[in-house]
């Protein structure tokens, strides 16, 4: 029977099971990720923002929680302007945080051989 309702899957984060590996790869790439307070000042300026449901901040929530399923998806939508970088008031170096987050998160090629 329809009720007009479903059940949402739940979006509790078993942290013990998450994987920290691509946070940490990140990390070792960019280590000013790691002082990121998630002020949202790089939301403030970011243009790909303002035409995509792209969020820098969400991105990052994401890659630390080690929920890594959509990242690259997301990080794809940035047009590394280096708007977030230039109004970071930590200094971090967004730019390279993506393209890492961009590198690591990348599907692995497949072959076409027909």
């Amino acid at each position: 029977m329809d009720f007009g309702y479903s059940i949402n899957q739940s979006s509790k984060i078993d942290m013990d099971r998450a994987s920290g590996d691509i946070a940490a790869q990140v990390l070792r790439y960019e280590p000013s990720f790691a002082v990121c307070i998630g002020c949202g000042a790089c939301m403030a300026t970011c243009s790909a923002g303002r035409f995509t449901p792209f969020n820098l901040r969400r991105l990052q929530l994401m890659v630390m929680r080690g929920q890594t399923d959509s990242v690259h998806a997301e990080a794809e939508k940035c047009m590394l302007c280096g708007k977030c970088r230039l109004i970071c008031p930590r200094g971090i170096n967004t730019r390279n945080v993506l393209l890492a987050i961009h590198h690591f998160t990348a599907p692995a090629p497949t072959l076409d051989i027909r």
